[in-house]
């Protein structure tokens, strides 16, 4: 859609505009906190039509630390100012580039690491015709992932049966009922803290 398009870019550029001296600062304390690493995680992700894309976030996790790409809430992996910038999701504000090269959108499923993209099949490949997005249906209603994860025995079987397949129900149901007012929707819900109440999506 054209008008998502335009919507996605100018609003990328606005934001980025409007929150330059907050991303210095998160920069800054972030290079206080971490001496000699980079401000900036990058990872490679899956985006429209399986396009492998750099997606771009504020470092959270020590460097060089091992595990999975499962994150849990109070690993020591994850640092006190990381832990802060997760919970009130700041650390995704550098998406805001990749909606605006075009790689993002600001709604739509969230890119899945290789590993995972490369497990759907059949009519759940119509995910990968969409630009992923910083935010989605699926996204609110785990939006408290890393504390659902924390109370598992096991975190990453749990994610694997039971979180990542409704994800892709959920996305796949958005595929087939988006329209820009469903965005706008999803986008308030998102800026409030809110889960999305719309059955499709439960």
């Amino acid at each position: 859609m054209i008008i998502k398009t335009v919507f996605d870019r100018s609003l990328a550029l606005l934001g980025l505009l409007l929150l330059l001296p907050l991303l210095i600062f998160i920069t800054l304390l972030i290079r206080i906190k971490m001496p000699g690493a980079p401000a900036i995680f990058k990872q490679k992700r899956v985006g429209r039509h399986g396009k492998l894309f750099t997606m771009y976030k504020f470092r959270t996790m020590k460097p060089g630390h091992g595990g999975t790409s499962i994150s849990v809430r109070g690993e020591s992996r994850i640092t006190p100012l990381g832990a802060f910038l997760r919970k009130y999701k700041l650390d995704e504000l550098p998406e805001l580039w990749n909606v605006l090269t075009g790689d993002m959108s600001f709604v739509g499923p969230r890119p899945d690491v290789p590993g995972y993209a490369d497990q759907l099949e059949g009519e759940n490949r119509e995910i990968l015709k969409l630009k992923p997005g910083i935010t989605g249906p699926a996204s609110l209603k785990y939006a408290n992932e890393e504390e659902i994860l924390a109370r598992q025995e096991d975190p990453v079987r749990y994610n694997d049966e039971v979180i990542f397949p409704d994800k892709v129900r959920i996305n796949l149901e958005y595929v087939r009922h988006r329209n820009f007012w469903l965005d706008l929707k999803i986008i308030f819900h998102t800026l409030a803290g809110r889960q999305l109440m719309d059955k499709r999506f439960n």
